[in-house]
């Protein structure tokens, strides 16, 4: 469940304040906003149909801040491939504000702008909080004060690496804004506090009310479609009764309740040699998840590994003892081989948009199956045809599995016909919709965390891991980065200068890499190091290459 590996911490936190575990934004809303902070982003690399989306906002007058501990091109220098002054002209800036902040640090910067805005909003009552929608919509805002009430502010610059001064200048620039979108991705969900920071971040929305107007609300950033699409099928580890109940109805079966594993605990299975069957259907499983070394050893404990994949990789060859890999259709690929006809799928993005996508590409050999025709199949040959699923009618036409979808999905009613507008259609979203919230409680929820951040011990430095431009998920297509200026490998750590000066080390250096956690060690071997600007006591390092230094347990909470 790519969901799982990617944004699991996003629905952990939007789920018990929101009420929905999706962003809350249109694209319309970025253009529209007066203030965007792109946190722990680098959508010139991942993401990079966004930078024209903010360059748009800032035609109109909106406000960037970027919070990174990394300068990344992207965000200062944009050219937009697709207008003559991008191809021709010196490019747009598009950060009005930098905040360089140390890796971990995100929670503590934002419990600092809560108390600042709740510090204005005191001196001058009304100007900051929206009162009326505090008070007729959301929950716990008197203990979210009080918390908020003191700051330390030696700690805060501590955890942050940044001035007071920069962040009363955001806070400022927060507090002028009628209409503010946070964007976050991995960079905040992949920090172990990760849950309560993003919560700390729907503080802030929840303060000035910036949920159900236009140019307003939540915004993680998915990589592509699945990660939110998938979640919306019910792709979980721990269905909920309401979607198993529906399941049973549409198809006659009886689910089972008991709850499977998510990505970690997959792996703790494999290494208890628990696992008899591993399906995996596209991804890289080896290279995705961290603890490379354990991880590897584990998938080889597996009785049988079955990958469905459209390209080599290096699953494929740390496999059980028996195993198959079945090639398949990308969705770039022609799907015409069907008693019905040609096929297509829909997919849904990070604005909650569902449309269809169909491939044009002849596939590169005429015995490649679609997914849908590869799981349907294998369905079959496990139970039989006597199953009360007819799985044949669904590989042969897709148009069966939406209805069955229609049936069971709230909000997907009347699906093939709707996936077939231009513009797909926009599943229902309540705090974007209606401005209410569907938690236990029927209200948006404000909370209060403990303030936590990364302290390494003397001598060492916080890592993380990064994607080149080159770059899509585990596949890299290069030794690359041009966006970095790094060129011809990709075993590389980025330090500060002045660290490296500090710990006795040059640029260029070749070195072994050690990391630490809970006791300990991990290493791996022959990494340069570039002297970088990040933020100090920080480093840097590409994934996958930088996976074998993270331990399996160094998850969010």
């Amino acid at each position: 469940d790519c969901s799982n590996m990617c944004h699991e911490s996003s629905g952990s936190a939007l789920n018990p304040t929101i009420g929905i575990g999706k962003g809350t934004v249109s694209l319309e809303d970025i253009h529209d906003s007066e203030l965007i902070f792109v946190v722990g982003q680098n959508p010139g690399t991942n993401h990079p149909r966004m930078l024209s989306a903010l360059k748009e906002c800032k035609d109109k007058g909106g406000k960037v801040v970027a919070v990174n501990p990394l300068p990344e091109a992207g965000l200062f220098n944009f050219k937009d491939p697709q207008t003559v002054s991008g191809v021709v002209g010196g490019g747009t800036p598009l950060a009005d504000e930098y905040l360089q902040i140390k890796v971990g640090g995100d929670l503590a910067l934002f419990q600092a702008l809560g108390h600042l805005l709740l510090a204005e909003e005191a001196r001058n009552p009304g100007t900051v909080v929206d009162l009326s929608f505090v008070e007729a919509q959301t929950d716990g805002f008197d203990a979210y004060r009080e918390a908020r009430g003191e700051l330390d502010w030696a700690e805060t610059e501590k955890a942050t690496g940044l001035d007071r001064q920069q962040i009363e200048d955001v806070a400022g620039m927060l507090i002028r804004s009628k209409a503010t979108i946070f964007c976050w991705a991995l960079g905040v969900t992949q920090q172990p506090h990760s849950v309560d920071t993003i919560k700390e971040m729907v503080n802030v929305l929840l303060l000035q009310g910036n949920f159900g107007k236009p140019g307003a609300g939540a915004c993680p950033v998915r990589g592509h479609s699945n990660v939110q699409g998938d979640r919306t099928m019910g792709i979980w580890e721990k269905p909920k009764e309401w979607l198993l109940e529906s399941l049973d109805k549409e198809f006659g079966i009886e689910s089972p309740r008991h709850h499977g594993y998510d990505a970690v605990e997959a792996m703790e299975a494999f290494e208890r040699n628990e696992v008899d069957v591993f399906v995996s259907m596209g991804g890289n499983f080896s290279l995705a998840c961290s603890d490379t070394e354990t991880l590897e050893a584990g998938m080889q404990r597996i009785g049988l590994t079955v990958h469905i994949s459209t390209k080599p990789n290096r699953s494929h060859v740390v496999h059980g003892r028996t195993s198959l890999i079945l090639p398949t259709l990308g969705r770039t690929d022609k799907d015409d081989k069907h008693s019905k006809g040609a096929q297509f799928l829909s997919v849904e993005d990070s604005m909650s948009v569902v449309h269809s996508t169909q491939g044009r590409l002849a596939p590169v050999s005429d015995h490649l199956l679609a997914e849908p025709v590869i799981v349907a199949r294998m369905a079959e040959a496990t139970f039989g045809p006597d199953h009360p699923v007819d799985w044949k009618a669904m590989a042969e036409d897709y148009d069966v599995v939406r209805d069955h979808i229609s049936r069971v999905l709230p909000g997907f009613e009347d699906f093939n016909t709707r996936v077939r507008t231009k513009n797909g259609f926009v599943l229902p979203n309540p705090p974007r919709d209606t401005r209410s919230f569907k938690t236990d409680i029927g209200r948006g929820r404000f909370t209060v965390s403990p303030l936590e951040y990364l302290s390494p011990p003397k001598g060492h430095l916080v890592l993380q891991t990064i994607r080149s431009h080159d770059q899509y998920n585990t596949t890299f297509y290069g030794l690359d980065d041009r966006y970095r200026g790094i060129s011809g490998g990709r075993r590389v750590i980025l330090v500060h200068p002045e660290d490296l000066a500090e710990l006795g080390f040059q640029d260029r250096d070749l070195v072994d890499v050690v990391s630490t956690f809970r006791g300990q060690d991990r290493q791996a071997d022959k990494f340069r190091l570039v002297a970088y600007p990040t933020a100090k006591g920080c480093a840097a390092a590409y994934f996958p290459e930088a996976n074998a230094l993270v331990h399996k347990e160094n998850v969010a909470r």
